[in-house]
């Protein structure tokens, strides 16, 4: 897509000289910042200006009332960690909600910018064979800007930006990028607050990777043991910690012997001999051999203490603990489908078992929010069913849903959440005339967005969030079908992941000056580290924020959400 009819690029006059003109009434005043390899740092408003480092901007107050601009949040992390900003628009993040999909390098969005194809990563062309050397020769590159033509390969790279006349270039550019990307936001139903909300959410994924989760290390050490064994101190001794934990289950066996148990063929052939007949050894299809069987049981064990030690041990806990022991990882703002936020280093993926270890640090206490039947409360809003919206009212809505439906409660869920997935057999299918009849706008709202995508239709999110889905050459009507069981599910899966984010980013400006942070966002479930006077103070923000951010982000809906809130000083005491 190019730019707005009556618009240039770079070189249009309202764009350079007056970079703070609203955009669409959501940037009101911006100014962008670069940040150069050696922490330099380039401001441009109205004005250019260059700082030693981001402290310097800070304490020379050239943010202050400005929205602050810049391509990514990862590039700018030097201005982040204090948790001075607030009011942010990331460029990288408002293209992959432009345009969907996961790429959101500056070729990609500027690419999207002036309508041109999009070339593949530079990674990838680098790896082919045969491949040129794409930065041999670049020395004396012409890296100007030139709007409609493509983007130099050395522009913003981290040797480019050395240069204080580049930052200023770029930062020029990331304000135009970013007025053009509001104007194609402002045509989109809660683009432009999306946006904001996606801009912060990137800001927060930053500050995540470096608060990090607080960890008991003692404790830790102690779950990690008992399920992977002492800490190995040669290979040697690691060998036999694991056979050790093998002979657990090959006492079991049939006849004495040992197998290989992390073969999935040997494992099939040991059950059968002992009796059990099973397809395959997942877990689902071993559980309910469990009780009458020793053998499954040790299996079973082993499986969860072998995982521990081999992806959760003692290499993970050295690799990603560190000395102030917290546990860190990347963060992603957006997943590249729906936009749920992800994170890596088992932060969205700890075991049970270690759930003891993440715990509040000496005088301090854990808040943790999880919100409730989300899924449901959001089809009522985005929907705009009014049945649906009325249920909501109550605290547990499952438990009205199967009043409505004449059902129990789990047959309730099952058919609700069956329909936002597009099963349409089993229990759920039965149901599925009453969910019609009871929520027909509900209903109508979900099967539309999947008669788009078994059209192969992209659709979007309440958000506008662009979720595009593709059709091959071979397609067929399975496809077609399971095309539109995902978009079907996106639609409320990403309206689910943007009221998240607004959500948790009115928590942080509610507690920053209760000295709380944001210390984990995992699916629908915020954890907060607050000092432990500000307790109450701090849950009751974070209560208070759900309902502020709902009311803005619903426009008023007559939804009602909920969340189970309440103060730990270890997050598995709130699964208990």
């Amino acid at each position: 897509m190019g730019a707005p009819a009556g618009r240039s690029a770079l070189s249009a006059p309202e764009h350079t000289a007056t970079p703070q003109r609203s955009l669409r009434g959501s940037l009101s005043v911006a100014a962008a910042v670069v940040v150069s390899p050696g922490g330099q740092v380039c401001v441009v408003d109205e004005q250019v200006s260059h700082h030693r480092d981001a402290r310097a901007v800070h304490e020379a107050g050239v943010l202050e009332g400005r929205r602050v601009v810049w391509w990514s949040a990862s590039s700018a992390r030097a201005l982040i960690g204090d948790g001075r900003l607030s009011r942010v628009w990331d460029v990288a993040a408002v293209h992959r909600l432009i345009a969907g999909g996961h790429r959101d390098d500056p070729v990609a969005v500027w690419s999207t910018r002036f309508g041109l194809p999009i070339p593949a990563p530079i990674e990838e062309r680098q790896a082919r064979p045969g491949g040129p050397d794409l930065f041999a020769g670049l020395a004396d590159e012409d890296t100007t800007l030139s709007p409609g033509q493509p983007l130099p390969a050395r522009t913003g790279s981290p040797e480019w930006l050395r240069d204080g006349g580049n930052r200023e270039l770029w930062g020029r550019a990331a304000l135009d990028t970013a007025l053009w990307q509001a104007d194609v936001l402002d045509d989109r139903c809660g683009g432009l607050s999306c946006a904001t909300s996606e801009s912060g959410a990137a800001m927060l994924c930053v500050e995540l990777e470096e608060h990090g989760l607080p960890i008991d290390r003692p404790t830790l050490e102690g779950l990690i043991a008992q399920a992977a064994g002492p800490r190995p101190t040669d290979d040697r001794h690691a060998a036999e910690i694991r056979r050790g934990r093998d002979a657990v289950v090959w006492q079991h066996l049939p006849g004495g012997g040992s197998i290989d148990l992390r073969n999935p063929l040997a494992v099939r052939d040991m059950l059968r001999r002992s009796g059990i007949n099973v397809e395959d050894t997942r877990a689902w299809h071993l559980e309910p051999y469990r009780a009458g069987s020793p053998l499954v049981d040790a299996l079973l064990d082993w499986r969860k203490a072998e995982r521990i030690a081999t992806t959760y041990g003692w290499h993970w806990l050295d690799r990603f603990v560190g000395p102030d022991d917290r546990l860190r990882g990347e963060w992603d703002a957006s997943d590249g489908g729906a936009g749920r936020m992800t994170a890596g280093s088992g932060l969205h993926s700890l075991p049970a078992p270690l759930r003891p270890g993440v715990a509040a640090a000496a005088g301090h206490v854990l808040v943790r929010a999880d919100l409730g039947q989300i899924e449901p409360r959001v089809l009522a809003v985005v929907s705009r069913d009014p049945a649906l919206a009325e249920a909501t009212r109550a605290d547990d809505l499952y438990a009205e849903i199967a009043t409505d439906l004449s059902v129990d409660r789990p047959t309730a869920k099952i058919a609700m959440l069956a329909a936002m997935y597009g099963q349409t057999s089993g229990t759920a299918g039965q149901v599925l005339g009453r969910l019609e009849h009871t929520y027909p706008v509900a209903m109508a709202y979900l099967r539309d967005a999947a008669l788009q995508g078994e059209r192969g239709e992209s659709v979007m999110t309440y958000g506008g969030r662009l979720v595009p889905v593709s059709v091959g050459p071979d397609d067929t009507s399975a496809r077609a079908r399971g095309r539109g069981r995902f978009t079907r599910n996106a639609v409320v899966q990403g309206a689910a992941a943007e009221f998240f984010k607004a959500w948790a980013l009115t928590v942080r400006a509610a507690i920053a000056p209760l000295g709380g942070e944001i210390v984990l966002c995992l699916h629908d479930e915020l954890l907060v580290h607050t000092p432990a006077a500000q307790a109450d103070s701090t849950m009751q923000a974070v209560e208070t924020a759900l309902q502020d951010a709902a009311r803005r982000w619903s426009e008023g809906a007559p939804v009602r959400f909920v969340a189970d809130t309440g103060i730990f000083q270890r997050w598995s005491e709130a699964k208990e």
